[in-house]
């Protein structure tokens, strides 16, 4: 048998022995006087795809680090791929796939030059026969000469993954890894995920993109470094209990204004044509909106987010009242 086939063999076998891939519990991190990550506990388990939603600065990226061993958690515990976060860092960062939220690879070197600068820096041995097989599981091979700074946002994100897996990660970190990239490069991407989440790989994602989010086989959301919620996202949308109705026509604006008037209506959202009112009191929703044409509908998981930043506050105790 080749050595690279032996090597993922092994690789696939080790995967196999892990049930837990994160799990964490009471984490905390403060910079100076700001609370930044509160209180988070998390599970992953072994070939699970879990997205990590928030808005910007909710302290997702210092709980990825925190993760991955680039930062040390002020307190809590927990494990890693089996190693103690506080304590076996280094063990933790061997064999964890860690993508930035910047493309953090060198532009004047082409696609080949970079991976295998990469696994130069890991000392992999047979270096050449493992960049080639990144170069063909990611669909680079036909674009291996062309140089970084050239690819668009989607190929510099394949380049990116084909890096973290040129040492056949247990458990991939990903920070926004799809930000400012076109639909059809994000689907390819996902379709990579799951391929490796089917072989055994574990996955931790942050993302803005709601459909994306669907596509996690579990969700965490974080909103001022608190974690407000976990769990599928059918789930995570039944707990909220959310009745959500539909208006459609002119004035979307206006009625939105005087809907917000009401006791019975938790939160008005506007999306495009449509107007979305939602609230926890069906038979007191429909007395208000009595005037309007309006129809029940599904509460999706973008009107349960939108609805569960409304219900935080932020990092300085100042109430946050739109996204």
């Amino acid at each position: 048998m080749h050595r690279s086939s032996i090597r993922v063999s092994l690789w696939k076998s080790h995967l196999n022995a892990i049930d837990t891939a994160i799990d964490v519990r009471g984490l905390n991190k403060y910079f100076g006087d700001k609370h930044v990550v509160k209180d988070l506990s998390l599970t992953v388990n072994r070939g699970e795809i879990l997205g990590f939603l928030g808005p910007n600065g909710s302290g997702k990226t210092t709980a990825i680090r925190m993760l991955c061993g680039l930062l040390t958690p002020d307190s809590g515990e927990g494990h890693c791929l089996g190693y103690d976060i506080t304590t076996q860092s280094d063990a933790i960062k061997r064999e964890v796939g860690y993508m930035t939220q910047k493309f953090s690879y060198w532009e004047d070197l082409s696609i080949r030059e970079n991976l295998d600068f990469v696994a130069r820096v890991y000392e992999l041995a047979n270096r050449k026969h493992i960049v080639d097989e990144a170069l063909e599981t990611l669909g680079l091979t036909s674009r291996s000469s062309q140089l970084a700074r050239s690819l668009s946002g989607g190929w510099k994100q394949r380049l990116a993954l084909a890096a973290c897996m040129l040492r056949h990660p247990k458990l991939l970190l990903l920070d926004e890894p799809t930000a400012g990239v076109d639909p059809s490069a994000r689907r390819d991407f996902w379709e990579e995920l799951h391929q490796l989440a089917a072989q055994g790989v574990s996955v931790l994602i942050s993302t803005h993109y709601m459909d994306e989010a669907e596509r996690c086989h579990k969700l965490a959301y974080i909103a001022y470094g608190n974690l407000l919620a976990q769990g599928s996202a059918q789930s995570i949308i039944e707990r909220q209990r959310l009745f959500t109705y539909e208006i459609m026509g002119d004035r979307l604006m206006d009625i939105s204004k005087s809907l917000e008037k009401h006791s019975a209506i938790e939160q008005t959202v506007i999306f495009g044509s449509t107007l979305h009112v939602s609230g926890k009191n069906p038979q007191a929703i429909e007395e208000v909106l009595s005037a309007e044409h309006y129809k029940s509908i599904p509460t999706s998981l973008e009107d349960v987010f939108i609805y569960l930043m409304k219900q935080t506050h932020d990092n300085y105790g100042e109430t946050r009242d739109t996204i």
